[in-house]
């Protein structure tokens, strides 16, 4: 069964784990066998900093935390998607996009979205492509994806 839950200070060490070995897989595959994640992937004491300046979720499977999601409250119609990761283990399952779902559901008045992944992250492209999110621009080496409900 798959839950979404507030993240909490004693899960900040598995969630940088997990993200670190997310975002680790996708960069060797993608970027040139670069290992490498967004600011903070890696640390726990950034997790436990974005669990007060967020809303922070982990996403447990059977009890078991696989992953992440980070969404930054612009105002009560428009949400960035600032992360989602789940454990590289539990990837291609539709996992993920059940996360978006849920997210969708506990927002459901935001009728927009948006969220931002590297160029090179083709991955990640193709998910939210799949997930209903357009590519609307580029920034800075970082793709520009939203979703309008």
């Amino acid at each position: 069964m798959l839950i979404l839950e507030r993240a909490i200070k004693d899960d900040a060490q598995r969630l940088a784990e997990i993200q670190k070995a997310s975002f680790d897989e996708e960069s060797k595959h993608f970027n040139n066998n670069e290992i490498g994640g967004p600011s903070g992937y890696d640390s726990p004491s950034w997790q436990e900093e974005m669990m007060q300046n967020c809303e922070y979720f982990k996403v447990l499977l059977d009890g078991e935390i696989i992953g992440g999601v980070l969404i930054l409250i612009e105002s009560s119609e428009a949400h960035n998607l600032g992360r989602i990761f789940i454990d590289p283990n539990f990837q291609n399952q539709g996992l993920g996009m059940r996360v978006i779902e849920e997210i969708e559901g506990i927002y459901s008045g935001c009728n927009k979205w948006w969220l931002d992944t590297p160029s090179w992250s083709v991955k990640n492209h193709h998910f939210y492509t799949k997930c209903g999110y357009s590519k609307v621009g580029e920034e800075g080496g970082l793709y520009i994806f939203e979703k309008t409900i």
